[in-house]
C-alpha cells in the first residue's frame, strides 16, 4: 500500500490528544479562522526573538520594529485576512509592547538559539518538526528547552514533551529541563523529561500516524472528542459534538 506522506509537529500532536478528528483535519491542510490573540501571540515571539538575537529594541523603535516584523513575514497575510489595515494596528503593536517590556525582565543567561528548527525522518513518509522558542544551555550541562507562552499557560506538558522527542532524535540527547513560560500572567512550567517520557511519545505519533491513515483510507472520521479547543476547530461546522461543547460554554 501506498501511504501518504505525513508532518507531524507538536501541534498537531496536541490537536490528536485532545482530538484526532481535529489533528486529521489539520493533516490535510484544514486550518480555523485567524484570530487576533493569535496574531498578537505570533507578533510578540517574533519581538521575542528579535531581542534575544539582536538585543534590546529601543522604545522609540519599538514600533518600526513591530512592523518589520509583520511586513517580513506571513504575519502580513494575516493581518489581511483578519481585515486588520496599518491605520488600525497601533493598539495591536501596543499591546506585543506590553508583552515585550514583561519579557525583558526574564533572566537569558545561558541563551544559545532563538526559534531552534527540529526536523526528524521517522521513515520514508513520516516527518517530525518543531520550532522550539528559546534554547539555552544549563550550568550542570544539557539544554534547557523554553516555550513562550503570550495568553494564560495552559496545559503545556504534551507540547514540551514532543519537543524533548524532537530534540532526542536530533541531538541524541535528552534536553535537561523542558519549560514553558507565560509572559503575561508569569505562570511558569517546567519538567525535566526521561527515557520513558520520550518512548511514550514516539508510540503515541506512531498510533496518531496509524489513526490518521487509517480513516484517509476507508474514508471514515477519526474520533471526536468535544472540548474548549473546540471552539478555532476548522471542522466545527461538520462537528455535532463541537457545536455542542461550544452552545455549552456559550
Amino acid at each position: 500500500m501506498l501511504f501518504r506522506s505525513v508532518r507531524i509537529s507538536a501541534s498537531t500532536y496536541v490537536s490528536w490528544k485532545k482530538c484526532p478528528d481535529q489533528a486529521s483535519a489539520k493533516l490535510q491542510g484544514i486550518y480555523g479562522p485567524e484570530s487576533r490573540p493569535a496574531f498578537l501571540g505570533s507578533l510578540a515571539h517574533r519581538l521575542f526573538s528579535r531581542h534575544l538575537r539582536d538585543g534590546p529594541i529601543h522604545p522609540e523603535e519599538f514600533a518600526q520594529a513591530a512592523k518589520e516584523e509583520i511586513g517580513g513575514s506571513n504575519l502580513n497575510h494575516k493581518m489581511v485576512a483578519l481585515g486588520l489595515k496599518p491605520s488600525t494596528l497601533d493598539p495591536v503593536i501596543e499591546e506585543a509592547r506590553a508583552l515585550y517590556e514583561r519579557f525583558t525582565n526574564l533572566p537569558d543567561e545561558g541563551f544559545e538559539g532563538a526559534e531552534v528548527e527540529l526536523d526528524h525522518m521517522a521513515s520514508a513518509n513520516v516527518e517530525l518538526v518543531g520550532s522550539v522558542d528559546a534554547v539555552f544551555r544549563e550550568d550542570l550541562g544539557g539544554h534547557r528547552l523554553v516555550d513562550w507562552k503570550t495568553g494564560e499557560l495552559g496545559e503545556p506538558e504534551d507540547q514540551l514533551l514532543f519537543y524533548s522527542l524532537l530534540w532526542a532524535l536530533a541531538r541524541d540527547e535528552l534536553p535537561a529541563i523542558v519549560e514553558a513560560v507565560s509572559v503575561r500572567t508569569g505562570e511558569r512550567y517546567h519538567a525535566v523529561p526521561s527515557t520513558r517520557d520520550v518512548v511514550a511519545v514516539a508510540g503515541e505519533v506512531a498510533d496518531l500516524v496509524n489513526q490518521v491513515r487509517q480513516a484517509w483510507a476507508d474514508g471514515s472520521a477519526a474520533e471526536k472528542r468535544g472540548g474548549p479547543w473546540c471552539k478555532f476547530c476548522p471542522i466545527l461546522e461538520d462537528c455535532p459534538e463541537g457545536q455542542a461543547v461550544g452552545a455549552l460554554l456559550d
